[in-house]
């Protein structure tokens, strides 16, 4: 019997196809490597899915999302802070805003118990994989929601979802102070002083949210207090002015302290800018501590009628740290330093009461019975609605007519009436006053005096006698 012989051909190693079976190879050990690296894995998941703990995990998932639904509302039920839209929210911004989120009770108690479900499953387990990761997208939704309810400024909210959100995940899972470390790492070193990417990226994102949240703060807080009605107008005026000017200094400190900058470091700025405050800017320095002293004293405040020493008068609109808004009845702004008033010496109409005395001038002929005139303008000037009138009033606050002089042409009088507000602008009452005293004295035969002259010629023949003595007329 004869054996088989085997032939085999060996190609040469520089050869081709030498080449593409070593590479060959290659790929096919790396790929073995892969699959034995994966089969510990994979045997993990397939341990766990007959073991029963991904069901069980999952089970307490949806046990916790049932239980938040039912306790969230519960709780809308009985809190009416949840239940009733505030209306108009314009006028009521936190109790709206704690309305609206109140739709994410639900997901809030369900990451809570989410958490506590992962601290106590620590107990008996070291792989809670599955409920680690559904509390960490339960998180990342309410964080959503949170953004597209509360943030109604389109900017801002777009600000949220494609920084704030990617920041908090890398938090979630753990792998945010590493990025912190690589960004740390790429620096630019000049001197002392230290320049890293790290440094760059959150000054740029928590200097933007600071600012932003400042001015929502301010905005905010200055409609809530001043619509405390059981506090009056000036002491609402004087609590929303130092509510800002509190929250602007600590959102300048939190912004030193995001840059970095050691806070003791500024007293020596500080004392440098003292002086230059006492030198160079001293009218602005002035200004800025005459309105703070204009706002404790509460001398001027919002809604005054004031009436300045060179003669401008106008309604005080605004109270700002460096000057005062005046609104004249024709429409125009009057920015007053506020130095003005601490330094000079200004009318306020409307100080203590809104309650003003105006006076109206008219003239009558000499042979009008004016006592019997006296009464009829009392009475008609009494009728007009903006008049302060009536038995319930003192009598010096009720309209008088009254005798001012004698003059060439006739009796000079005067009306003098009271009134809530200022005799301008709406509240022109004094025009429709010498209407209604003119239409008065007309309908009862009174007459209006209008200057008169007499002209009397003396010696009226002595013309005459002379031109006769000349020879008469030429």
């Amino acid at each position: 019997m004869e054996r088989a012989s085997l032939s085999l051909t060996i190609p040469p190693i520089n050869s081709p196809l030498a080449t593409e079976n070593n590479a060959e190879s290659a790929w096919n050990h790396e790929k073995d490597n892969i699959l034995l690296s994966l089969e510990p894995q994979f045997y993990t998941v397939i341990d766990k899915l007959v073991q029963g703990q991904l069901y069980s995990e999952l089970g307490a998932i949806v046990s916790v999302y049932f239980v938040a639904w039912l306790l969230a509302g519960r709780v809308r039920k009985m809190l009416p802070l949840f239940r009733v839209e505030p209306l108009p929210p314009e006028q009521h911004p936190l109790k709206h805003l704690c309305y609206r989120c109140g739709k994410l009770l639900f997901p809030v108690f369900a990451i809570m118990m989410l958490r506590m479900l992962v601290e106590f499953s620590a107990w008996f387990s070291d792989d809670a994989w599955v409920m680690k990761g559904a509390l960490i997208i339960a998180i990342l939704l309410v964080f959503h929601s949170f953004v597209n309810i509360a943030i109604r400024n389109r900017l801002v909210a777009t600000w949220f979802r494609w920084i704030a959100t990617p920041v908090l995940m890398l938090h979630l899972v753990g792998v945010l102070d590493d990025v912190v470390t690589v960004l740390d790492s790429i620096a630019v070193e000049v001197g002392n002083i230290r320049i890293s990417s790290y440094g760059v990226v959150r000054l740029i994102i928590f200097g933007s949210l600071l600012f932003w949240l400042g001015r929502v703060s301010s905005n905010t807080g200055q409609t809530i207090i001043r619509r405390q009605e059981s506090l009056d107008i000036r002491t609402r005026e004087v609590l929303a002015k130092l509510f800002e000017i509190g929250l602007s200094i600590v959102i300048i400190l939190l912004l030193l302290q995001v840059m970095g900058i050691n806070l003791t470091a500024l007293a020596v700025f500080g004392g440098a800018v003292g002086v230059g405050l006492g030198f160079g800017l001293q009218a602005i320095a002035s200004n800025f501590i005459s309105g703070i002293i204009i706002l404790l004293d509460r001398s001027v405040t919002v809604g005054d009628y004031v009436e300045l020493e060179d003669g401008r008068t106008g309604i005080v609109t605004q109270l700002n740290m460096r000057s005062t808004t005046l609104e004249t009845y024709d429409g125009k702004d009057i920015v007053v330093p506020n130095e003005k008033f601490i330094t000079s010496s200004f009318t306020i109409w409307t100080h203590k009461n809104n309650k003003q005395r105006y006076r109206v001038d008219f003239s009558v002929a000499y042979k009008t019975d004016v006592r019997a005139m006296v009464e009829l303008v009392k009475a008609a000037v009494a009728e007009h609605p903006q008049v302060l009138s009536g038995d319930r009033l003192p009598i010096e606050e009720r309209p008088d007519c009254e005798i001012d002089s004698f003059g060439d042409n006739g009796i000079n009088m005067f009306v003098e009436f009271w009134m809530e507000g200022i005799d301008d602008g709406r509240n022109r009452v004094g025009g429709d006053l010498l209407l209604t005293i003119l239409e008065t004295l007309q309908q009862n035969g009174i007459e209006i005096p209008f200057p008169q002259r007499e002209v009397k010629i003396l010696n009226l023949d002595a013309p005459s006698s002379a031109m006769a003595e000349r020879g008469g007329f030429q």
